[in-house]
């Protein structure tokens, strides 16, 4: 009896031993378990955000914004938009976006990051999630919500692959006066006093550069006189980092013509703006009718836009931007009438002839693409070369992702400015991928396809990697994805809702 005894109670040792153990052990997990969970804690709350942050003007941007400031008095903290919901990839993008600051904050020279850059809807869809977004706001359609926010709401609904919450909504977690969607009526109404206005415009006695007055305005602008001539158009075979359709070549002659020695500038646009817009307008859609006025005061122009076109850079002498192609030719045939010359915008062939300057290399300028292209993995690692062309272009390189002034680079050989770079620049042209394959042989002063659904633009801009600022490169205006976010409907004719990099510049006929 007590040999049993003494045999169980040796038996049960172990296992309260190892019930120890196991007890030791589960101990152990909860306090790592708690432990993760006070440090998951801490490491997002908004002060937490805030000590790795290098760039505060966003911290005083989010208690500006309505996710901070607001009527509820529901604060929106920092991990509720830049991290997704937890259990949807909550702690990998913790650690993803946790080590990328700390690594900018120990290593990077933050007073040359672009944060205005960063705030960019296509950036800031890195680190900004629509599945957070959602979570909160579940209901799209509150009773409270505007038709035009109602239809807006409708339009991303049936877009979801193109459209995201940013695209409208970029400033509600970070508040920017100068980034607000909604409908500027104000905008072009305060506009600079006049110290002299023009009674005439300018008297061109001969073929030479002059400098244009628009009558009733104290604006004028610059036009030079490019020489007839031949040239090449598209680029050859063995240009480096060339498109398909800049194919094939052609021998084009060009009759003489005066062109804008900059891009439209706000100042001048405006001047439109102020004379034709159609605020209060029933429609965007003109109505003549045999007792309609005549001339200049038959031009309806543009109605009032939604947010800021100047995006906050500063209107003045930089290019007017996001107008559409719409817009631009009307503006020409306003400015025909206020002067009585013939402006309008230029064709392809009379832009690629202007950008040249008469050379029939990459560039106007000396370099290659291959050497002043950012992409590419040998680039990102041991910079780029921006000796000359950052003296003759305004691009990603240099621009801080905005426009600029004319005065920040130096002339081409006809004596333009901005020709590569600053704006993407309309011409009359209909696009086509073949348009050059339709002529046959030389062919003297061609405007293109006769018909088509986009038109033409060239130049490259402010956001432009090199490549696309060689004198071949050509583009195409995009309509549909440029007005995207516009929550009118009908989407207007005279604005574009998401362009920014677009202007233009007028052509003079002889």
């Amino acid at each position: 009896m007590n040999m049993k005894l003494f045999k169980r109670s040796n038996d049960s040792k172990p296992k309260r031993k190892y019930m120890r153990f196991v007890l030791l052990g589960a101990l152990i997990c909860y306090l790592f378990i708690a432990a993760i969970n006070v440090g998951m804690e801490y490491t997002s709350s908004d002060e937490y955000c805030q000590s790795c942050h290098v760039h505060t003007e966003s911290d005083a941007a989010w208690k500006l914004s309505t996710h901070f400031d607001n009527g509820s008095g529901v604060v929106v903290h920092c991990v509720e938009c830049h991290l997704p919901p937890k259990g949807e990839g909550h702690l990998w993008a913790k650690i993803k976006h946790g080590s990328n600051d700390v690594y900018g904050m120990l290593f990077k020279d933050t007073d040359n990051i672009n944060w205005q850059a960063k705030s960019d809807p296509e950036i800031a869809i890195d680190f900004t999630y629509m599945n957070s977004c959602q979570k909160c706001h579940s209901n799209l359609f509150p009773s409270t919500l505007s038709d035009n926010g109602g239809d807006a709401h409708l339009h991303y609904q049936n877009n979801l692959k193109t459209i995201t919450c940013l695209n409208c909504h970029i400033t509600v977690g970070h508040y920017d006066e100068n980034n607000v969607h909604a409908h500027n009526t104000n905008f072009g109404v305060n506009v600079t006093e006049a110290t002299e206005i023009f009674t005439e415009p300018a008297t061109v006695d001969g073929f030479e550069n002059y400098t244009e007055r628009i009558p009733g305005t104290s604006v004028s602008f610059d036009m030079v006189a490019i020489p007839a001539g031949g040239f090449t158009i598209g680029s050859p075979e063995s240009e480096a980092m060339r498109d398909a359709n800049e194919s094939p070549t052609v021998k084009v002659n060009i009759s003489a013509f005066w062109m804008g020695k900059t891009e439209v500038s706000w100042d001048e646009f405006l001047a439109f703006f102020a004379e034709t817009n159609s605020q209060g307008h029933a429609s965007d859609a003109r109505v003549e009718t045999e007792d309609a006025p005549q001339g200049v005061d038959a031009i309806t122009g543009p109605t009032a836009p939604w947010g800021a076109p100047d995006q906050g850079w500063g209107k003045g002498s930089r290019p007017a931007i996001t107008m559409s192609h719409h817009a631009a030719e009307v503006y020409c045939e306003w400015l025909t009438l206020k002067t009585g010359k013939k402006y309008r915008l230029p064709t392809e062939a009379e832009w690629e002839y202007a950008v040249r300057g008469g050379t029939q290399t990459p560039y106007f300028f000396e370099g290659t693409p291959k050497e002043y292209t950012s992409k590419g993995l040998m680039k990102s690692i041991f910079g780029v070369k921006t000796e000359i062309i950052e003296e003759h272009a305004v691009y990603v390189e240099n621009s801080q992702l905005k426009t600029q002034e004319p005065s920040f680079v130096k002339e081409n050989p006809f004596g333009l400015l901005n020709m590569s770079g600053n704006v993407w620049e309309f011409t009359g042209d209909y696009y086509a991928d073949d348009a050059y394959a339709q002529y046959s042989g030389e062919v003297t002063d061609p405007k293109g396809p006769e018909a088509g659904t986009e038109y033409v633009i060239r130049g490259g801009a402010f956001d432009s990697d090199a490549i696309e600022l060689r004198s071949a490169n050509r583009d195409q205006t995009q309509t549909d994805k440029w007005l995207v976010t516009d929550p009118q409907m009908p989407k207007s004719i005279w604005w574009y809702s998401d362009s920014k990099n677009v202007g233009f510049r007028v052509v003079c006929e002889k």
